[in-house]
């Protein structure tokens, strides 16, 4: 750890023991790590007393159903529900306030209050918008740098808390395969706290319904791969329509990159996700993963996104060719690994 990464811990911990009002916010279209990192902190704040905690995101109103399991506290409140203000907004695993959604006007209504911003996240495209940070983009995800703070806050880490890091543990590390030695020690004292790796993995990763084989199936016919995109490497993508997802949740949406990145001959994957239709045009999320040759960030930065160097994302609209069109070209100059 760094003197500087110490030091931004301390003021952390001091800004959140003062605190007695704290809304936490994840990314929109939340993952393990955002909204368990998110839940891990305010459970935290809530069993230290007084202090009002809550937790949300800026889209989709509800929890996503393979995470619910991880708000023992109930903390979460649809984003439509939060109170007009806050004395201290915590953002999570959220580079830039675009990423907050409709949310992010947020961070300038508390900051203009005299109120304070605090950013805790692990990408290198973050851009320090809060009044304070822990940001530090070596950490394999946000889960450690919340760990790392609650050890400086003396926090006692109860099995809740436990599981909620270590589903954004195993989640942004691919199964511990892209996990330090450090972090399997952290990972062995959230199991010593009670946590059941295979009930929390089977619930947010393996477990779909059926209904999930169809969609693959229909997404994965149209998928193509072009071995000499992707500066040589490779590109796999597949096109997930609304009609295509009218049948599963958000969750089996967002698992198709995890298939087709299994694409031996690709080193980069690509799914394009329909999110709504925006007049003659559409809008797409995008997700972007690279097996280590080429900085997918890079591309995505080009088009208004980010991440980290081999899963970022964005947002583009326009016909599905005309989007994966513009991603080709930002991926010729995207920089190598």
């Amino acid at each position: 750890m760094t003197t500087t990464l110490a030091q931004d811990l301390k003021d952390a911990a001091a800004l959140l023991a003062r605190a007695n009002d704290v809304t936490l916010l994840g990314h929109v279209r939340p993952d393990a790590d955002a909204l368990g990192s998110a839940l891990a902190l305010g459970r935290a704040l809530q069993l230290r007393g007084g202090v009002k905690v809550r937790v949300s995101v800026g889209e989709p109103e509800e929890m996503p159903e393979t995470l619910r399991s991880l708000d023992a506290g109930g903390l979460y409140v649809p984003a439509s529900e939060l109170p007009e203000s806050e004395q201290l907004l915590v953002a999570l695993d959220t580079p830039t306030p675009g990423r907050l959604g409709k949310l992010a006007s947020r961070v300038d209504a508390v900051r203009a209050a005299g109120g304070d911003v605090l950013v805790i996240d692990h990408h290198a495209s973050n851009v320090f918008f809060g009044t304070k940070h822990v940001v530090d983009d070596s950490a394999e995800a946000t889960a450690v740098l919340v760990f790392a703070l609650l050890e400086e806050l003396g926090t006692e880490i109860d099995e809740p808390i436990a599981r909620c890091l270590y589903a954004g543990l195993v989640t942004d590390t691919s199964g511990f395969r892209r996990a330090r030695p450090s972090t399997h020690l952290m990972a062995a004292k959230l199991l010593e706290a009670g946590v059941d790796p295979d009930k929390v993995v089977r619930e947010i990763v393996d477990d779909h319904p059926f209904a999930w084989l169809p969609m693959l199936s229909d997404v994965l016919a149209g998928a193509r791969l072009e071995p000499d995109e992707a500066r040589g490497f490779g590109l796999a993508y597949a096109v997930v329509t609304l009609d295509a997802a009218r049948t599963v949740r958000g969750e089996e949406v967002e698992a198709v990159i995890d298939v087709v990145r299994s694409t031996r001959e690709a080193g980069v994957a690509v799914v394009l996700k329909e999110a709504e239709p925006t007049g003659p045009s559409r809008r797409w999320t995008v997700s972007l993963r690279s097996a280590g040759g080429v900085d997918v960030s890079a591309a995505a930065g080009e088009l208004g996104g980010g991440g980290h160097r081999q899963a970022a994302g964005c947002t583009a609209e326009g016909t599905p060719g005309e989007v994966l069109d513009r991603l080709r070209a930002a991926l010729s100059r995207a920089p190598l690994l």
